[in-house]
């Protein structure tokens, strides 16, 4: 079996557990670690359905004076756009309309952003993780110099290897609702 079809079929069940589980979770703790204190810029993402929850931790970060940049796809790629915190500087993605993306001028040069805060639905302990397949943190990873964390739920975190393609980028930490795993 291929590593892209095994992905799909992991993803299936997945998802399935997630949404058998969900409880939602904090992680605003994590504004206050120490890659997190360090970092200027930051790019994180909104939050949707079972993911785990982002809306307390981004407002943490920008309570704390934190650039906060959100994704907003743009063809095969995302680009990244400085949010206020602000719900009017948000608009439905082309994607799907439960996505909101940051409206405005896009980030043109992204080596400011310092640390990057990645959805997925499991992640090893090498920092592989398994997306929701469209391959749009796969292609953005590589385009940014930043320190990266996934955020997952408890029990996330897979005890063997995720299976793995030639584009896959493992991340430097995943964070559950209580803990920070770093890899590197």
């Amino acid at each position: 079996m291929s590593a892209a079809s095994e992905k799909s079929e992991l993803r299936t069940r997945y998802r399935f557990e997630r949404r058998e589980r969900y409880l939602d979770h904090s992680f605003s703790y994590l504004a206050t670690s120490s890659e997190f204190s360090k970092a200027g810029a930051i790019a994180s993402y909104l939050s949707y359905g079972d993911e785990p929850n982002t809306k307390e931790l981004n407002q943490a970060l920008l309570k704390s004076g934190k650039d906060l940049y959100l994704p907003r796809v743009n063809g095969i790629d995302l680009e990244w756009v400085l949010w206020n915190g602000s719900s009017d500087q948000l608009a439905p993605s082309k994607l799907s309309k439960q996505l909101l993306e940051p409206t405005g001028a896009s980030l043109t040069d992204l080596s400011p952003i310092n640390l990057i805060v990645v959805p997925a639905l499991r992640i090893d302990r090498s920092g592989y993780r398994l997306g929701q397949g469209g391959g749009f943190y796969d292609r953005a990873l590589p385009k940014l110099s930043a320190w990266s964390i996934g955020l997952i739920h408890p029990d996330e975190i897979s005890s063997v290897d995720l299976p793995r393609e030639e584009f896959d980028v493992p991340l430097n930490a995943a964070a559950t609702p209580d803990l920070i795993l770093r890899f590197s």
